[in-house]
């Protein structure tokens, strides 16, 4: 089958009109898009009740419209959304595949083992964005196809950081999982040796930890070296990334981000929580540095070493912008074609 002749759903968190950081089906659809295929979408509504009732609704009306129901799946409680909008697509007879997301997912299949294997066993196909969530559904019994998330390589100017300075940019939502906190922590304790260092946090509020980020800089006293920006566009992160060399990823949960696949293309030198699947991603020592989870003394010596170090740093970051490359869009679409076939 031709793309032009195939028609899609894509089921998921299309909420970026409505401050939230894009989600996937608002990078892999218009891909899709361009190139060739037809694209419906369900999710746009910011209400979660109204958001749940779209994707029932369209996949009632449009489900037998279409040769595929794509279904972006999370651990939260969204991932209740993918399962009956699953259970719907299995009644109407019509193929669906759950596109995996989010580090705690694997958790969600020890606690809705019945609904799991409903979803995961009744499907078309179970895309997996990473090699760990792939692991652990296998592990957990489910079949997987691993497609990675995608970028456009173009959009990301390479910058060699020969000297790298203390400016260290975060860039993520504000959440509890995400840790910001820890960010905080490291610029702390880098100001005993560099005055002059800075942190810069890109990403809206999720769930109230900005206002708790505010508390927390003022009481460590550092309030006037800390930017938040809330959240920017991606043309505006990735210009204002030319200010900064070190890039902190503090999560105590994670996958695949794309924020770490954008700085790696950027030449940010990557330090991150050895967590979920971000081993899966980053080699130690190789194309970034990996440190304990909530262990901001161990990231703090992370970024001293490589100050120290440039060499190792100019080798990180020239591997982490070989490594991104691999996620480009032109690579990628070659498993989707192929899938959707």
């Amino acid at each position: 089958m031709r793309p032009n002749t195939i028609r899609l759903l894509y089921i998921g968190n299309k909420l970026n009109k409505d401050g939230f950081t894009p989600g996937v089906i608002e990078t892999l659809g218009p891909h899709l898009q361009k190139e060739g295929y037809n694209v419906a979408y369900a999710g746009t509504y910011k209400n979660r009740f109204l958001r749940f009732a779209e994707m029932v609704w369209k996949t009632l009306t449009l489900g037998r419209k279409v040769d595929y129901i794509l279904i972006d799946t999370y651990s939260t409680s969204a991932f209740w959304y993918a399962y009956f909008c699953g259970r719907l697509a299995k009644v109407i007879g019509t193929k669906y595949i759950p596109i995996l997301h989010g580090g705690d997912l694997p958790s969600r299949l020890k606690r809705s083992k019945r609904a799991c294997d409903k979803l995961f066993k009744k499907s078309y196909a179970n895309v997996a964005v990473s090699g760990y969530l792939s692991y652990e559904f296998e592990k957990a019994g489910y079949k997987t196809i691993v497609i990675p998330n995608s970028i456009d390589i173009s959009k990301y100017p390479f910058r060699l950081r020969e000297r790298p300075r203390p400016k260290l940019l975060w860039v993520r939502s504000f959440h509890r999982q995400y840790n910001p906190f820890m960010a905080a922590d490291v610029l702390a304790k880098l100001f005993q040796y560099f005055p002059d260092s800075e942190l810069c946090m890109v990403g809206p509020d999720k769930d109230g930890s900005m206002e708790e980020f505010r508390k927390y800089i003022i009481l460590k006293g550092i309030e006037n070296k800390v930017k938040i920006t809330g959240k920017l566009s991606k043309e505006d992160w990735i210009a204002l990334s030319e200010n900064y060399d070190f890039f902190l990823n503090t999560t105590n949960v994670d996958n695949t981000p794309i924020s770490v696949i954008e700085a790696m293309a950027l030449g940010l030198i990557v330090i991150s929580t050895n967590v979920g699947g971000i081993p899966y991603l980053l080699e130690h020592k190789k194309d970034a540095y990996l440190v304990e989870s909530q262990n901001a003394e161990q990231m703090t010596n992370s970024v001293l070493e490589l100050m120290h170090n440039s060499e190792l740093a100019s080798q990180l970051m020239q591997n982490a912008r070989k490594k991104a490359e691999s996620f480009r869009w032109e690579k990628v679409k070659r498993n989707w074609i192929e899938l959707l076939s």
